[in-house]
């Protein structure tokens, strides 16, 4: 399955926004989709994508959904940074905690 993240809009920003947008995804895509289809984040034309909003969507999908997950057409800059920044695990060995 293809999921063309544009339907969402070319302007994704904030947490609320990217929940209500799974949200939707949920009742009308995801609900009937077979655990072994991958599921392909299609990020074409989208135009500013924020670490919040991505990060709604992506961890509220990634909860309930064991599918492999893959993303296309990533090369837009605040795409690209906004998935490094959700995809990428953070080392937190390096802060110093006193």
């Amino acid at each position: 399955m293809t999921v063309q993240i544009i339907k969402f809009g070319d302007m994704l920003m904030g947490r609320p926004a990217g929940k209500d947008a799974y949200l939707l995804a949920e009742s009308h895509l995801f609900n009937s989709l077979d655990e072994s289809e991958e599921v392909i984040f299609d990020f074409a034309d989208v135009k500013v994508l924020a670490p919040s909003w991505a990060d709604e969507f992506i961890s509220g999908f990634k909860t309930l959904h064991k599918n492999i997950l893959s993303f296309i057409n990533t090369s837009n800059p605040s795409v690209e940074a906004s998935l490094k920044t959700v995809l990428e695990p953070v080392d937190v060995s390096k802060y110093r905690r006193d």
